[in-house]
């Protein structure tokens, strides 16, 4: 009987230890033994860098807290995962993130999530081959384009552009969906056309796909906005990509779209605060990893709607004034 009962007792320390650490893991706040996932991107994009920064800070900045960055499809992905609990952080595009919270398009529900803050504008990348003529959107027709991967932000992007211009994506191109890596090496191999790429400056791929072929093209983009915003709205505007970024010459206009940072709705209030402040307090640190974390604001980190802040981030913000 003692031997049965030590065991039993021995049983339920153990069950008891493995519920607290559960329960520690991700929805708590500073001090209890937080593990945080952060849904970025591919590993040559600017979510991913950025993100393995964040991470770093998140773990150095919040007590008890252990923080990784992992490589994912990017924006439809990032929040899929935080809505089923597979992440505790993610980066989005507005225009997903607000397809998201409405519960359209790519989303069949409204998703569980809140903002964070906005962190900083993507822009659209439409890189063409060497040698592939192609002037504008509209003469992408009958060629191999990359649109991104399945459930990336780039690719909802993608085919609005195509669509403003008057394209099909699924029958007026030969459609491929790669990831920003694999693009750049289907340039350098001849196997495609072109390739869209939504992301910050400068995107490392791209970088390393323009010294290799200093003859590859970036297209204006701009022709096609005037649609997108008719059609799906605001959360599109006009930016220009001064091409140095990528040491090529020239500037060129096209679609611009903020990106956000994302939580379950579920998150503890503190631990969104605590997240909320060393993002801000910690902006120096960022920027040394990746230059878009300059862009840091605290009037623009709250401009997040249609995404909700979360409270935790909305006290922050209000802390601060």
């Amino acid at each position: 009987m003692k031997r049965t009962t030590v065991l039993a007792a021995t049983v339920l320390a153990t069950v008891a230890a493995v519920v607290l650490a559960v329960a520690g893991c991700g929805g708590g706040g500073a001090g209890s033994g937080n593990r945080l996932s952060i849904a970025t991107g591919g590993t040559t994009g600017v979510y991913y860098v950025y993100g393995g920064g964040l991470a770093k800070q998140l773990s150095a900045g919040i007590a008890d807290t252990q923080a990784t960055a992992s490589v994912t499809s990017a924006s439809v992905e990032n929040i899929k995962l935080l809505a089923s609990g597979k992440a505790d952080i993610g980066f989005s595009q507005m225009d997903t993130a607000a397809d998201a919270v409405n519960g359209k398009d790519t989303f069949t529900a409204k998703q569980p999530i809140k903002a964070i803050a906005r962190i900083y504008d993507n822009y659209a990348h439409v890189v063409v081959a060497p040698g592939v003529r192609a002037a504008k959107v509209a003469d992408l027709k009958g060629k191999r384009v990359s649109l991104g991967p399945a459930n990336s932000g780039t690719q909802v992007v993608a085919r609005r552009m195509l669509q403003a211009a008057g394209l099909d994506p699924d029958t007026d191109v030969s459609k491929q969906q790669l990831s920003i890596n694999e693009a750049v090496q289907a340039v350098k191999d001849g196997t495609i056309d072109a390739f869209v790429w939504v992301g910050g400056l400068p995107t490392a791929g791209i970088t390393d796909l323009a010294t290799s072929r200093p003859d590859i093209r970036l297209l204006d983009t701009s022709d096609v906005l005037a649609e997108m915003r008719r059609t799906h709205g605001p959360q599109y505007v006009g930016l220009d990509i001064d091409l140095s970024v990528y040491k090529l010459s020239g500037t060129i206009r096209t679609v611009g779209i903020a990106n956000v940072l994302l939580v379950p709705d579920r998150m503890s209030e503190q631990l969104a605060h605590d997240i909320t402040k060393v993002l801000f307090e910690r902006k120096a640190e960022l920027s040394a990893v990746h230059p878009e974390a300059r862009k840091l604001d605290l009037r623009l980190g709250r401009q997040t709607a249609p995404v909700e802040l979360h409270p935790g981030a909305a006290r922050y913000y209000q802390e601060k004034g």
